[in-house]
């Protein structure tokens, strides 16, 4: 498993500073031709280490400053250029020393300016060669004064003593700093170490009991360092945890007290890389902010194609789904949903409102398993970037998953489908077209409720916008997705995007006699020469049909066409056939002359059955029904060969 390190640098620059005569010159020599220079210049020409030869196999510039060679100017300018400052003082040289504070950690702050982030500093004492005592003493009560200052280290430049440790200091400041997981003053991790090292433990927490047992842990360790956790090492930390934090261990397991511990304990060892390894891992940066690139890694989807989740992905959030519905009861609470999204900025959507309004719930209006998958398969057409960004949060592309890609499928392009006949998709988008009052936002709605008689007398204030549920289409299930397209003025014209979809439902209000022109003219102008499958939905079916002002009746105008006849809808008679009809004819999208061929045959049948019954010649014979069943199937297979004999001739005919 390769390792997500994209946060870390590419290169690291290394300014050394300090009073003259401190030795900054010749320990950038002696590193270099491992001895000591006899003969030192007053400035060390800038030396690039290449990344094999460095502990952390990163690039390593390495700039020497002199006060005699450059101004002021040019000395701000550098610390500004570098990632990190060494500060150089004499060990024998208490001036030197003292200097570290009241002039050259004043200088780099000011340098830098208030507004920028600590720029972080290693201490450097040379020359001990030429004592018998230490200097970090002091220099530590400096490190609790100044939190840029991350490590310090006394060395010779003359004895090569500690030389190469000195650098390796330098890079860890940079690659692996302090001040963004630790408080020194405080001797504990930053808020934002401790609130990323949560959201960690919250995904690692594979069973959701506020614990990681041994397996839960060897998955963590195999993700951070590509390795599994030795079981003496496992009891070895375990008691360390336990002997420091007696809550830090609970039935064997370890709590979230102990997974924070483990870290400070990393950290005041000297250990960060080993909190920052896990902490990249998991997608975070230098500021502890998820990377962009980890967030929302590049997805190439092709002109006419559309995104769904796929079969991984929605093995994913099943899991997570059942892994905190804590009661079993097949939904979500409000706490509940809450609670999943924790290790999330905040929830995709809202729990009280694009919930209960775009998905299948429970009679409390709570968001069931059917429901939830259906919200996500909906932002994934609507919002695939967000959905990668959501499965980042949720931990997806933690254990078996290098990212989220995984969870997505790229369908095929229309063009692809238009040719085959046939559609490859299983989320179908269904724009509602029609005036205001024609009883959109009630046939959106029916789609997610069992009883749509519930919806009688209710009133919409809001536009519900999306509506997904499941029909099955020929024994598949598809997602349909309805999406009211909110018409503001009569005259207002569509935009693209409100045009082009896989089915459209052009709805008008068949007791009103005034309702019909709409979407006649919308059908003309944005649908007659498209290849985009219409259906004209009569809403309010139980009341009286009203003839329509307009020079076509609906019925005339769908035989003009070459469209179903119109299909009439009441939410009181509580049939669902025409979501079935749209999402049918997405997924056929050039069989609509078939469609009606099928149609016709279908009526021919039930008045036939109708008269059979009428005089007492309809038996219970099964044969006869199956008989029936191939009569539909040769008619709908008639259907498509005239299709293809009028195509044939040139007879003009509107897919």
């Amino acid at each position: 498993m390769v390792q997500y390190n994209s946060a870390q640098r590419k290169n690291v620059r290394i300014l050394l500073v300090g009073d003259p005569g401190v030795g900054k010159t010749s320990l950038i020599l002696s590193l270099v031709s491992e001895e000591f220079p006899e003969d030192v210049p007053p400035k060390a020409e800038e030396i690039t280490i290449p990344a094999n030869v460095t502990p952390e196999q990163v690039p390593t510039n390495i700039v020497d400053y002199s006060n005699t060679e450059q101004t002021d100017e040019i000395l701000n300018e550098e610390i500004v250029k570098a990632h990190v400052v060494c500060i150089v003082y004499s060990v024998e040289d208490e001036d030197s020393l003292d200097r570290i504070t009241s002039h050259w950690l004043p200088l780099i702050r000011t340098a830098i300016g208030e507004d920028q982030q600590r720029k972080p500093v290693v201490l450097v004492g040379n020359k001990v060669d030429l004592i018998e005592y230490s200097t970090i003493d002091s220099v530590l009560t400096i490190m609790e004064d100044f939190p840029e200052v991350e490590s310090c280290v006394e060395c010779s430049a003359k004895t090569l003593h500690n030389i190469s440790e000195m650098f390796y200091y330098a890079q860890k400041a940079v690659l692996h700093p302090t001040s963004p997981l630790y408080i020194m003053e405080e001797q504990d991790l930053t808020p934002a170490c401790k609130k990323s090292l949560v959201r960690i433990f919250k995904i690692c927490d594979i069973d959701g009991d506020n614990l990681l047992n041994d397996y839960e842990l060897n998955l963590f360790q195999r993700r951070c360092f590509n390795t599994p956790l030795q079981p003496q090492i496992l009891d070895e930390v375990k008691v360390v945890i336990q002997k420091n934090i007696p809550d830090g261990i609970f039935h064997d397991a370890v709590t979230l007290k102990g997974f924070l511990f483990l870290h400070c304990l990393f950290i005041q060892r000297g250990r960060n890389e080993t909190t920052w390894a896990v902490l990249r891992r998991f997608g975070y940066n230098e500021q502890l902010e998820m990377c962009k690139d980890y967030l929302r890694p590049t997805l190439k989807i092709p002109p006419g194609s559309s995104t769904e989740l796929s079969h991984r992905g929605q093995q994913f959030l099943t899991a997570l789904f059942e892994r905190y519905d804590k009661d079993g009861d097949g939904a979500l609470s409000p706490e509940e949903h809450k609670m999943i999204f924790s290790t999330c900025p905040s929830a995709p959507w809202s729990y009280s409102t694009d919930i209960r309004k775009s998905c299948p719930t429970n009679d409390q209006g709570w968001v069931t398993l059917h429901g939830w998958m259906c919200r996500w398969t909906l932002m994934t057409l609507i919002d695939v970037l967000k959905t990668l960004e959501y499965l980042a949060y949720l931990g997806f592309n933690v254990h078996e998953n290098e990212s989220q890609l995984a969870a997505i499928h790229v369908t095929r392009e229309r063009r692809i489908d238009l040719a085959k006949r046939q559609s490859s998709r299983s989320v179908y988008m269904c724009h509602v077209i029609g005036p205001k009052g024609a009883g959109k936002t009630g046939l959106c709605r029916g789609f997610l409720v069992e009883d749509m008689k519930s919806l009688i007398g209710k009133e919409f204030k809001t536009n519900v916008v999306h509506c997904v549920n499941t029909v099955q289409v020929y024994g598949q299930e598809k997602h349909l997705i309805l999406r009211d397209i909110d018409v503001k003025h009569a005259l207002d014209p569509l935009q693209p995007q409100e045009v082009n979809c896989d089915v459209a439902c052009l709805v008008y209000d068949s007791s009103n006699p005034r309702s019909f022109e709409y979407i006649a003219r919308i059908y003309i102008k944005y649908y007659a020469e498209s290849k985009i499958p219409v259906m004209i939905v009569g809403t309010k079916g139980d009341l009286d049909e009203r003839r329509q002002d307009y020079l076509l009746q609906p019925s005339e105008f769908c035989t003009k066409y070459k469209l179903l006849p119109p299909h009439l809808f009441s939410l009181k008679s509580n049939k669902k056939e025409v979501y079935t009809k749209l999402a049918t004819m997405a997924a056929f999208p050039r069989f609509q002359a078939a469609w009606i061929l099928f149609y016709k045959h279908r009526l021919v049948q039930l008045w036939e059955s109708a008269h059979l019954r009428q005089f007492g010649l309809m038996t219970e014979d099964p044969t006869l029904w199956w008989k029936a069943g191939l009569g539909v199937a040769a008619a709908t297979v008639l259907g498509f060969v005239v299709l293809k004999a009028l195509h044939s001739a040139g007879t003009h005919v509107r897919y």
